[in-house]
């Protein structure tokens, strides 16, 4: 039989499965050219992912085989689109949490408030869904995954974050002679110290409001 992307999905014709090794990772092979990925197996294979670990499965029992079989997907479909399980892993994670933000990528603190927003609320979802809040703590216990997820995720994030600090230096919104990792740093911490290490603070609306008039406004108090 053959699975949603035309590949075979490894059942004979009397309705069993066979169970070959895994082959050697297909992702070094030339993909096959002309066929249009599945968008259909593609979430297939998501969506299997999240089955398995909503069933109690921990990341690191979870196959190749096991996920090709319980998405109904040949196992040569889920290396054509991810060279193992990390990346794939990293993008069930991803599909799991709010989307990224659109940004003006010209803006220095408009585009910085929607990128704290953006924290803000992933926060929220990590702590309403408890299976998400559990894959972010056994992926800390992979560093392999966790260094995907960090290069892959995390890395780009903040490499935005800083990128509208600096517009916001260069147009007069901030200061300039502060180092731009510490501006950085002031704003996000705030909001990561609520989400990871006070995971009962509240995460209100109005949070990164203000935050932020509070830093551009400074902590000294006020003379009169």
């Amino acid at each position: 039989m053959r699975d949603q992307d035309g590949e075979r999905d490894g059942t004979r014709g009397d309705g069993r499965h066979d169970t070959p090794h895994d082959p050697e990772p297909l992702h070094d092979q030339e993909p096959r050219r002309g066929r249009p990925r599945s968008a259909a197996a593609e979430r297939a294979i998501l969506d299997a992912v999240i089955a398995l670990l909503e069933a109690g499965e921990p990341l690191a029992g979870l196959s190749i085989e096991r996920i090709a079989r319980t998405a109904g997907v040949g196992k040569a479909t889920i290396y054509r689109r991810w060279s193992g399980k990390e990346e794939l892993f990293v993008d069930v994670v991803r599909d799991m949490e709010p989307d990224d933000p659109q940004i003006s990528g010209t803006e220095g603190l408009a585009d910085l408030r929607i990128l704290l927003e953006s924290l803000r609320t992933r926060g929220l979802a990590q702590r309403s869904s408890a299976l998400l809040h559990n894959i972010f703590a056994q992926m800390k216990s992979h560093p392999k995954l966790w260094d995907e997820y960090f290069g892959t995720v995390i890395a780009p994030r903040r490499a935005a974050m800083l990128a509208a600090v600096r517009r916001a230096v260069a147009a007069g919104e901030l200061r300039d002679d502060l180092d731009v990792e510490l501006i950085d740093d002031l704003f996000v911490g705030p909001v990561l110290v609520r989400t990871v290490h006070r995971p009962e603070a509240p995460l209100p609306d109005d949070l990164v409001d203000r935050l932020m008039t509070a830093l551009l406004q400074g902590l000294a108090p006020r003379r009169v």
